[in-house]
């Protein structure tokens, strides 16, 4: 099965994949349990395609695949591929499916490419990232290090702040927490960078609170979990227009509970100073780390069909 949006996800899947992760994380610290992992998929072999820039995505999925024995064929710019010259995403995708691999890892600049893909694609493709649309499995790791921090998934306050407009990774992580009873969700941004309607369409469907707001210091003392995220200015026609810019330093510290937790998709500019980084609610290192775990079982996961 193709793993394009976090909506074809439930709690009883998430469940069992949190459980996944654990395992993997647990194994990959010993050479026997490596070992272990190696032999899961030995000899398939997955394609990662990028037509944008990652470091995390890219290098997690990457080494991921190697860890279970997987071979791996990188195009890491692939806007120096034949799409250049004119050809098709469908074409280029049937062209990959004829080179007998296992699975494809793709991010695209366009949302809802990968679904064009998908249609057209035999074997399972893994979205690294949908233009403006959605990043799925950077929405699971942040679930997943919320749930092994937190131990549950329900009845949290959870402050989403910076680039509410243009961040995918906020469509996916809102609809996710959306799954579960009893959460909250404090959207800060300056009025430019708003979250869009659909994602607080799903939030009302789902019956899940939310609230909107320019002051950030309003909804800091109350938060479990502090996501903040980027300007994303490579998606702006003009940067120079986004007005007020959120920052998380040492007086924001001051505010933010002592048993919360502060996460960021990273890469970050300056909108958590690097002083936040020895501070014990800093998780965001830990959440990149997880997302090495994470996609190692996800891709286990979508290979032996339980996905």
């Amino acid at each position: 099965m193709n793993v394009l949006s976090v909506d074809q996800f439930s709690k009883e899947t998430l469940d069992k994949l949190f459980i996944k992760v654990s395992d993997f994380k647990q194994k990959y610290q010993t050479k026997e349990g490596r070992d272990h992992l190696f032999r899961l998929q030995f000899g398939k072999q997955m394609c990662s395609f990028f037509f944008e820039p990652s470091t995390r995505t890219r290098i997690s999925f990457e080494l991921a695949a190697r860890r279970l024995g997987m071979g791996v064929v990188t195009v890491e710019d692939a806007k120096n591929s034949s799409t250049v010259k004119g050809e098709t995403l469908e074409d280029t995708i049937k062209i990959v499916n004829l080179y007998n691999f296992d699975l494809v890892v793709m991010r695209h600049n366009e949302t809802g490419s990968l679904a064009r893909a998908a249609q057209v694609s035999k074997i399972p493709i893994i979205s690294g990232g949908d233009g403006k649309g959605e990043h799925p499995t950077q929405a699971l790791l942040d679930v997943f290090t919320i749930w092994e921090r937190f131990g549950r998934l329900d009845n949290l306050n959870v402050t989403i702040g910076g680039d509410l407009a243009n961040g995918r990774t906020v469509r996916s992580l809102a609809n996710l927490l959306s799954i579960y009873d009893g959460n909250t969700i404090n959207f800060v941004s300056s009025p430019q960078l708003k979250v869009g309607d659909d994602v607080k369409e799903k939030l009302k469907q789902d019956g899940t609170g939310f609230k909107e707001t320019d002051n950030v210091d309003s909804v800091l003392g109350e938060s479990d979990v502090i996501y903040w995220t980027r300007i994303q200015k490579e998606r702006m026609e003009n940067p120079e227009e986004i007005g007020a810019k959120y920052v998380i330093d040492q007086s924001k510290l001051k505010i933010i509970p002592e048993d919360a937790i502060i996460m960021h998709p990273l890469p970050r500019v300056d909108e958590i100073t690097t002083d936040v980084d020895n501070d014990k609610r800093a998780y965001y290192f830990q959440q990149a780390e997880n997302g090495l775990y994470l996609r190692m079982a996800l891709i286990d996961s979508v290979l032996n069909g339980e996905i």
